[in-house]
């Protein structure tokens, strides 16, 4: 029970230290590429409600983040899709 309880506690510390890192790097990532944390935001936002015209996509679950490398940046996004959307001519 004891070393039970010990391991979700190394876990638990391993993940949020893996987290932590994460948020670094993208925060790294973003002032490198000289784009805000709201512009991402709003970058994001403007592509779910592109997107959306097209299909039906998983909001909760979609990612987007900037890559580098030395030499370039790399907007990346992770869109789920639940389905695709059959009546966008009707809607023009």
């Amino acid at each position: 029970m004891m070393l039970e309880f010990i391991s979700r506690m190394l876990g638990k510390e391993s993940a949020s230290k893996n987290i932590a890192k994460e948020r670094l790097r993208l925060v790294l990532v973003h002032d490198r590429a000289s784009i805000s944390p709201h512009m991402l935001n709003k970058l994001k936002e403007d592509l779910i409600k592109v997107i959306s015209n097209y299909m039906e996509i998983d909001e909760s679950a979609l990612e987007v983040n900037l890559n580098q490398d030395e030499r370039e940046v790399a907007l990346v996004a992770n869109i789920p899709v639940i389905k695709m959307r059959r009546d966008y001519a009707a809607k023009s």
